[in-house]
């Protein structure tokens, strides 16, 4: 997530079972360790992309869970068989093309992916989700996973029918007059 000048981010190679607060790593605005006691998760640079991108967005959750990726291993997207494909903010969640974990090439493909989406998959890796927080980020993670299923579950079925561009533009519309009471309900409640 954003932090300061740079983010904090996982270390690299360390089961999440064993991880404390004290090991998350905290980065400048070039993805380098300001306190080097561990090293930053591999996929450091599409993490500090994203954010780049997204200014408007201070958290990223990347996961390999298994439907989002089985889709992205066969190079689908989520189309949108169900509205709710609209909560990671466009009318698909698009697949970006296949690069090596950790290089540039993997950052800039994620960064394009998440230009003008909140989530995408990455061909033969995962998935990834950016939001305002992690929490918003890491259910945004999980919605991807649960349409994955659904539109795998759904394809199973027999043939689908794809909301139009316009219907799904509708419902993005009305996501963001839904949203906001509530975004806004919580913050007042917070104060």
């Amino acid at each position: 997530m954003r932090w300061q000048d740079g983010m904090l981010i996982t270390p690299s190679a360390m089961p999440y079972a064993d991880m404390t607060p004290a090991d998350i790593v905290r980065t400048d605005a070039c993805g380098e360790p300001v306190d080097p006691v561990q090293k930053p998760s591999s996929e450091w640079r599409f993490h500090l992309a994203a954010l780049k991108t997204r200014p408007d967005c201070d958290a990223i959750v990347h996961t390999h869970s298994l439907n989002a990726t089985a889709l992205a291993c066969a190079g689908k997207p989520i189309p949108a068989f169900h509205y709710m494909v609209a909560i990671a903010g466009g009318v698909d969640i698009p697949v970006v093309p296949y690069a090596l974990f950790g290089t540039e090439t993997l950052a800039r493909h994620v960064a394009k992916g998440l230009k003008s989406r909140n989530a995408c998959l990455l061909a033969n890796h995962g998935q990834v989700a950016i939001g305002k927080s992690l929490t918003e980020a890491f259910e945004l993670a999980q919605e991807v996973e649960t349409l994955a299923a659904q539109y795998i579950a759904a394809r199973q079925a027999g043939a689908l029918k794809i909301l139009s561009d316009r219907a799904m533009r509708d419902v993005l519309d009305r996501f963001a007059d839904y949203r906001t009471p509530r975004t806004q309900t919580k913050k007042k409640a917070a104060e």
